[in-house]
């Protein structure tokens, strides 16, 4: 809490998301991700902006697909506030298969969101991937296994996670995270409605990179 009362803030500007994004591209280029999926709205702008870092010549763009899940909240009073985290996931939007041609088996994905926050919506968004991944390899003789998925956030928040991801992205180096944060109110531009305000605490807060340029651009 600030000395004012109100809960404390971090404030993340777009400038500080870019550069988090290009800092973390080379250990994303390892994984080879041949698919991202962005959940929205939190995953869009970090999906969009590392998909220019993980871009080589002479090779396609890396292909980003959208899902959105809605973190449904419980609603209880505790005091004069009323406020709960979210406990069920409920999907929104999905892929739509057989209009985007989209084959998982035998690919590597990467899951953008965000903040890794209770890790709920993660969870989720794995487990239905996974499920989907098996259909398909049933439908194809194959093996679901030879899919691999991994996970980044901005913002890993150090608090409990109601919910585990598994072994297969945590323990092989498939889950990444620019920055480990406390469990503090994660403020992203896009949320703000005065951008230049906004900007202004971020850049008081000293929360951008501010990496070396490697390159020059008209």
């Amino acid at each position: 809490m600030t000395s004012s009362g109100e809960p404390e803030k971090m404030y993340i500007s777009y400038n500080n998301i870019h550069q988090l994004c290009q800092e973390i591209a080379p250990k994303i280029k390892a994984f080879q991700p041949d698919l991202i999926i962005a959940i929205g709205g939190g995953g869009f702008i970090p999906a969009r902006m590392l998909r220019s870092f993980l871009k080589e010549p002479g090779h396609p763009n890396v292909r980003i697909m959208a899902i959105i899940l809605s973190l449904y909240e419980d609603i209880g009073t505790i005091g004069d506030q009323i406020e709960q985290v979210g406990t069920q996931v409920v999907r929104t939007q999905w892929i739509d298969y057989n209009q985007s041609k989209i084959d998982l088996v035998g690919k590597n994905v990467l899951i953008i969101d965000e903040v890794d926050d209770t890790r709920t919506t993660l969870h989720y968004a794995v487990s239905e991937l996974k499920k989907d991944v098996e259909q398909q390899a049933k439908s194809q003789g194959k093996n679901p296994n030879d899919t691999k998925f991994g996970v980044f956030v901005l913002h890993d928040k150090q608090k409990p996670k109601r919910a585990d991801l598994p072994d297969e992205i945590m323990k092989t180096g498939n889950y990444f995270a620019a920055r480990t944060v406390p469990d503090v109110w994660i403020a992203y531009p896009w949320e703000s409605t005065d951008i230049v305000y906004h900007t202004k605490k971020a850049l008081e807060q000293d929360n951008d990179v501010f990496l070396p340029s490697t390159t020059q651009e008209d």
